[in-house]
């Protein structure tokens, strides 16, 4: 029978943080598949695999973020997804309240969270971009919001506030894979644009269920280093605003990059 919900983890290299990621789905307070899908194989993602009793999906193909997260997407045989990214943590009821806003909806298309820090091994549960991205959230708590293309395209129009790897996916309501080839920093603000303009629900708590790391090795860190990012996100402001408006939008936005980085 077709599961209910997957965490599909992606594993890359060798994570320190890999095992505490699994840790926290195993410790959900209702139960859900888990799988791994790499496309960098090696001992150490193997043994983990092994160690936990998990299915390993490995890539053998073309490999890449977009590719590797559409990847792990297309092997979760289940209604729900969530793309776990392996140094992030979850709270134990994440998936609760997935499952309570998903299951309530006529037509689910993502749920996501409010979600903390992890700097430094340490929870930051408040900073200026974490306000940002909870004030630019505000109009999607208004009563019926969820079912706004309009609101939520307005939401997106100047920036991207939904925290990737706390967005779980309606697989039934979306399209075969979410992601586009050819973003490497902005891959998560172009899949909610597209989601956004389908009929359904974008289901949000409020309420903080999952932990993102921060670290300078991670690809984020690596994309704003080489200024890939700031030419992905006019390429995203494009899709909503004439080049002028577009262009002075992107130089804001831009300047909350190093909040990336642990100093």
């Amino acid at each position: 029978m077709k599961q209910l919900h997957t965490f599909a983890v992606c594993a890359y290299k060798e994570s320190p943080y890999l095992e505490d990621c699994l840790q926290s789905l195993m410790a959900q307070t209702v139960d859900s598949h888990i799988i791994m899908a790499t496309s960098t194989p090696n001992d150490f993602i193997s043994s983990i695999a092994e160690q936990y009793n998990l299915p390993l999906f490995v890539n053998h193909g073309e490999g890449g973020i977009t590719q590797d997260w559409n990847f792990a997407y297309t092997h979760a045989d289940s209604k729900y997804v969530t793309i776990a990214h392996q140094d992030d943590i979850y709270d134990p009821d994440y998936l609760e309240n997935v499952l309570q806003k998903m299951e309530s909806s006529q037509k689910p298309l993502i749920f996501f969270s409010d979600y903390y820090e992890i700097r430094d091994n340490e929870k930051t549960y408040n900073n200026r971009l974490l306000q940002i991205k909870r004030l630019m959230l505000l109009p999607i708590r208004l009563p019926m919001a969820e079912k706004s293309r309009w609101i939520r395209r307005r939401i997106l129009s100047f920036g991207s506030p939904i925290c990737c790897p706390s967005v779980t996916y309606a697989k039934e309501n979306l399209p075969y894979a979410v992601f586009q080839h050819g973003f490497r920093a902005c891959e998560d603000w172009q899949a909610w644009e597209m989601i956004s303009r389908l009929k359904g629900d974008f289901l949000y708590s409020p309420k903080a269920l999952m932990g993102h790391r921060i670290h300078e090795g991670s690809e984020t860190s690596a994309i704003i280093e080489d200024h890939g990012r700031t030419e992905e996100e006019y390429i995203m402001y494009r899709k909503f605003w004439p080049d002028k408006i577009a262009r002075v939008l992107n130089r804001a936005y831009s300047s909350a990059q190093g909040s990336n980085h642990l100093e």
